[in-house]
């Protein structure tokens, strides 16, 4: 049985529903398989989780970044997210049969691929990354595009700074990362931001989570995360921490959203911690 990856690019779009269907064909077209599809608006953005074998998956990476290049300019680009390219994100993760080494050499595979067919640059990141500066995504990511130009450090692959209107893509390896968001009751994005701070790993917060506060509309803000390990950091404990944060303001959640899948596990545990379900 051929070993099986997971893929869960982000592109830069996220109100033209027809580029998302084009780049969901493009990845049915290799053979791979589209898991979950999600979109938003005020992010400018959208996540696929895709499955398949190392083969398809790359082919998958390399049909996404042309159909992104071809339909997206981040020159006249806005979206509250941040993003580097059109194609903004690229992280292979093992699953079945598979092994982190597999992945990494998968994700240098896509990045020469897509350089040599498109002149989009690559920066490796996670478990790929070459240079260890850019060992974090948000390393990799620093300034956005607009400060790919004049940045310091060069791309890992290729001998330009960035694609004109595609910028250049951060492609990594990892294991299975859940994204999700808190949306609070208010408008005041400081306490998002605050929040974020408090909670994340690299200000002393929760072991694996990373946090940012963003903007939504004039009353709701956002505590977005990306929880690395959901076993070393349940949902529910960041979901109830971020509640009592924000009743300290007296502030309550609106509500939360999974941004793709997340593991059966991580599920079951929200049920023991919250409900006493076993």
């Amino acid at each position: 049985m051929a070993a099986l990856f997971e893929i869960v690019p982000n592109i830069s779009e996220g109100r033209d529903r027809s580029v998302i269907d084009e780049a969901v064909a493009g990845v049915e077209a290799t053979g791979a398989k589209l898991l979950h599809r999600t979109s938003d608006p005020t992010h400018h953005r959208s996540v696929l989780t895709i499955a398949g074998t190392g083969d398809q998956c790359v082919a998958a990476s390399v049909a996404l970044a042309e159909i992104a290049a071809k339909h997206i300019d981040l020159r006249t680009h806005r979206g509250v997210h941040p993003r580097i390219g059109a194609l903004d994100v690229l992280p292979f993760v093992p699953l079945r049969d598979a092994t982190m080494a597999q992945a990494v050499a998968l994700a240098h595979e896509a990045g020469a691929r897509i350089w040599e067919r498109l002149r989009i640059p690559a920066f490796y990141y996670g478990q790929a990354a070459r240079n260890p500066k850019f060992r974090l995504l948000s390393q990799a990511r620093r300034g956005e595009f607009e400060a790919l130009a004049t940045r310091a450090d060069a791309p890992d692959t290729g001998d330009i700074r960035l694609h004109p209107s595609a910028g250049a893509i951060a492609i990594g390896a990892r294991k299975i990362l859940v994204a999700f968001n808190v949306v609070l009751a208010s408008g005041n994005l400081q306490i998002a931001k605050r929040i974020a701070a408090q909670i994340r790993e690299r200000n002393g917060g929760f072991r694996t989570l990373r946090a940012l506060g963003f903007q939504i509309d004039a009353t709701h803000v956002q505590v977005s995360l990306n929880i690395t390990d959901v076993y070393a950091t349940p949902i529910a404990l960041i979901v109830e921490t971020i509640r009592t944060l924000a009743a300290k303001d007296t502030i309550a959640i609106d509500h939360c959203e999974l941004i793709g899948l997340l593991p059966r596990d991580a599920v079951s545990d929200v049920a023991r911690t919250t409900l006493g379900v076993s």
